[in-house]
């Protein structure tokens, strides 16, 4: 054993048994599949312009905590976003198995952050970044959650963040290469989908997603991996701001994802599926399915955010916590100027309120209390946020509601 871990041992296998790693030109679905791409482009680009800056921020918050909790769910791993608010101030559950499942959501979100504000631009797909990925969300989790069980051996074996895995998996069916192959495929995947053209790009996500999970680099936390590449790949191409995910749309339909995810592993069935070692065919499948739930969740969230709605529900809200003496009366219109302009600046909450200096001070205290507002400083401009607490009010249908 020690010896097989010291050498990984190296099959021979060639980089061309991953073909096709991206859609042929004389693919029948590339046209299609084009159109898809530019109309996910249009549509994110719009979203994104619709939203002033601050509200765009606050929405990029509660998204990193969503996406966390949908990939973390597409592993069984069920931590609410309201839990994860509270892993993010320090305040753990009790319970050791929540609590662990409360570091590995923060840990996920540290590495979303990282990602969101630059941290692996354009070295996505590359592996160094890949790696670099694995390494920071592992390296930040409970040491319970590093440790994998050989399926048929029953062998307890541990993860070490960034490193690849150095000896052999299976996956479902699925028999990934040999541990020595791996720095070959890497450099295969890496020259293949770094520095695509914006639309080919857009097609090579799902391509990339696939084909890492079929390589499978780490001996755990693939499935997060590829997720986070996925959604880094769309950021830099889209520009996206951070305010839709895709973890969402796969996660409410895992099985499908799943199932094509399964196919894509498949060899090419006959002459008419491509000319690679892999069925183009499956690979165009899952393509449709991966941009098609991308717009998806763009819709999901347009709609979700348009101004007029998004206002009517915090205001209410806001009307409901005043009548029952949670809120001063008019915070409201706090919210309200903030929702419209994306920002407010302290000095001129006493004029909208028509009240003192005082009493300004006294009601942003207490919608700060509240936790939906917040600023960089005590002479800051005053931003929105928007708390998991309250989603269900403000965005419903973002995510399930916390029954206990």
């Amino acid at each position: 054993m020690n010896t097989d871990i010291s050498v990984a041992k190296d099959r021979g296998e060639v980089v061309a048994m991953m073909e096709p790693l991206l859609l042929s030109e004389g693919s029948r679905h590339r046209e299609a599949l084009i159109d898809l791409a530019v109309e996910l482009a249009a549509r994110s680009a719009g979203f994104r312009r619709s939203l002033p800056e601050g509200v765009l921020t606050a929405l990029a918050d509660l998204v990193r905590a969503m996406n966390c909790y949908y990939s973390n769910l597409i592993e069984g791993h069920d931590t609410h976003p309201v839990d994860i608010e509270r892993a993010l101030k320090d305040d753990y559950s009790t319970d050791t198995e929540k609590r662990n499942l409360q570091l590995e959501a923060k840990a996920h979100i540290a590495v979303q952050q990282w990602v969101d504000e630059g941290g692996l631009c354009k070295r996505a797909t590359t592996r160094d970044g890949i790696c670099e990925i694995h390494r920071r969300f592992c390296e930040r989790l409970p040491d319970d959650l590093l440790w994998v069980d050989e399926p048929e051996s029953g062998e307890h074996m541990r993860v070490v963040p960034g490193e690849l895995r150095q000896r052999d998996v299976k996956v479902g069916r699925h028999i990934p290469i040999s541990p020595g192959a791996l720095p070959r495929f890497l450099e295969k995947f890496e020259s293949t989908y770094s520095g695509l053209g914006k639309s080919e790009t857009i097609l090579a996500a799902a391509a990339a997603h696939h084909r890492l999970l079929w390589i499978h680099p780490f001996l755990d936390g693939n499935g997060r991996v590829a997720r986070l590449m996925s959604y880094s790949m769309l950021l830099d191409t889209l520009d996206t701001g951070g305010i839709w995910s895709i973890a969402r749309g796969l996660a409410r339909d895992s099985r499908t994802y799943k199932s094509h995810l399964a196919a894509c592993d498949l060899p090419r069935r006959n002459d008419l599926d491509g000319r690679g070692n892999l069925s183009e065919e499956a690979l165009a499948s899952f393509t449709r399915f991966f941009l098609e739930t991308c717009l998806d969740q763009v819709k999901f969230m347009e709609e979700l955010v348009q101004p007029e709605r998004l206002r009517n529900r915090i205001l209410l809200w806001t009307e409901e916590e005043a009548r029952a003496g949670a809120l001063p009366a008019k915070a409201g219109s706090i919210l309200e100027a903030i929702l419209y302009r994306g920002e407010l600046p302290r000095g001129e909450v006493a004029g909208i309120l028509g009240a003192s200096d005082r009493h300004a001070r006294r009601v942003v205290a207490s919608l700060s209390e509240h936790g939906v507002i917040t600023s960089a400083s005590t002479r800051a401009p005053l931003r929105l946020t928007f708390p998991a607490r309250l989603a269900s009010r403000w965005m419903p249908g973002l995510f399930p509601e916390k029954t206990s």
